[in-house]
């Protein structure tokens, strides 16, 4: 959770004024943040509030309507770190959520100076507040859409200052209505920018609205937290047969790409469904060397949490390809039994050392962790020290 000073400490206020990202108290004394002088609604959350951190609330269908409720564990590095260490998480990769989930939220933003200003300071509070205080954060970089030459230039900024990754909204055109589908060559320069840099794009399952539908009003809150909960994850199903049928990794063969937030189970679905649609029309595929299915194991990257089908299938999507998460701190996050999600989900069926590439050494090598020989947890400097031993 990005905290209130965010952007009004690194802003100019001479120049945007209240445009800024701020938070405003309600005439009912509750508070809300506002992006351009608009209220702004907070993707992920399981409730209206001023931050999405139901999975460290007491109750987690319920989002604090103040900043002096929302937990320190979502907004401070040091408690954070303390949070990781009580659910036993070596690192963590760290997404955005005031803007957006993948940058879109500060991407809609029509004044393109605005929405770089915001941009900038947005990279610099995670690498600065959180990346500096402990390499245990793995720090994602967001991206300006208003132009090209504003992207590429932002993403050289950002990796230069240590991004490991960056964040990208996966229907761009939802955002700023202007912008090309995200199959056209427009995005190619950025796309041979992210494989020089050998940095991985993360498109965030919930990053665009428009890909889920809207939960009726008729359910409680628990089961409207639940339905958000399962059509944000869901959303990366109709991402990742485009991807594969879009030409994008066979034009970039070294470009990686995570689907943050998608599940393993979903994929493996989508992959054999993917595949039989493409098979279909094999005749008709030229341009299409390599096969679905290939493209993905080659190239790309889920997450999952809980998910047992999806282990079980590892060996068909790839055991290279996926990674762990916790999705703290929102309301379907597994902390803090994560360990126990873990035990239900590999248990004895999945041997020591395919449980240790899942678990870290994927993400190990996907973010560039460097290797130490001292014993401790897993970081940019002291990876993996899972089940003991030293990763190879």
């Amino acid at each position: 959770m990005e905290h209130p000073k965010v952007w009004t400490s690194r802003v100019s206020q001479a120049k945007f004024a209240d445009r800024i990202p701020q938070v405003r108290k309600e005439r009912d004394g509750t508070e809300r943040w506002y992006l351009d002088n608009k209220p702004h609604p907070l993707h992920g959350a399981s409730s209206p509030g001023v931050a999405a951190v139901g999975g460290a609330m007491v109750d987690v269908n319920l989002e604090p309507q103040t900043w002096e409720n929302v937990p320190k564990s979502t907004y401070v590095p040091s408690d954070r770190l303390k949070a990781m260490d009580m659910d036993g998480v070596s690192a963590s990769v760290l997404f955005p959520t005031i803007a957006g989930l993948a940058g879109e939220g500060l991407a809609a933003i029509e004044d393109p100076d605005l929405e770089l200003a915001c941009v900038q300071a947005y990279n610099d509070f995670i690498l600065e507040e959180w990346t500096k205080f402990s390499d245990r954060f793995i720090p994602i970089a967001i991206l300006p859409l208003a132009n090209m030459d504003a992207t590429i230039t932002e993403l050289l900024r950002a990796v230069n200052k240590g991004a490991l990754g960056v964040a990208f909204p996966a229907l761009p055109w939802h955002v700023r209505g202007e912008l090309p589908h995200i199959n056209e060559p427009y995005y190619d320069a950025l796309w041979s920018a992210c494989e020089d840099l050998h940095v991985p794009v993360n498109f965030h399952a919930g990053s665009s609205q428009r890909t889920q539908m809207t939960p009726a009003s008729t359910l409680t809150p628990e089961m409207t937290a639940a339905f958000r909960s399962t059509t944000r994850a869901l959303s990366s199903g109709t991402l990742i047969p485009n991807l594969l049928m879009s030409g994008i990794l066979e034009r970039h063969p070294h470009l990686k790409i995570v689907f943050a937030e998608s599940s393993l189970t979903l994929a493996t679905y989508v992959l054999e469904f993917t595949d039989h649609g493409m098979e279909r029309q094999r005749k008709n595929l030229e341009g299409h060397p390599v096969w679905g299915i290939e493209l993905f194991r080659r190239q790309c990257y889920l997450t999952g949490s809980f998910d047992i089908m999806g282990v079980k299938t590892r060996h068909y999507t790839g055991l290279d390809g996926m990674l762990w998460s916790t999705n703290f701190p929102l309301a379907n996050t597994t902390y803090p039994k994560t360990s126990d999600y873990i035990e239900r989900a590999m248990g004895v069926e999945v041997p020591v050392d395919e449980q240790r590439q899942i678990l870290a050494g994927n993400a190990t090598r996907l973010y560039h962790l460097v290797s130490s020989l001292k014993p401790g947890l897993v970081s940019r400097t002291n990876p993996l020290k899972l089940f003991g031993g030293a990763p190879t």
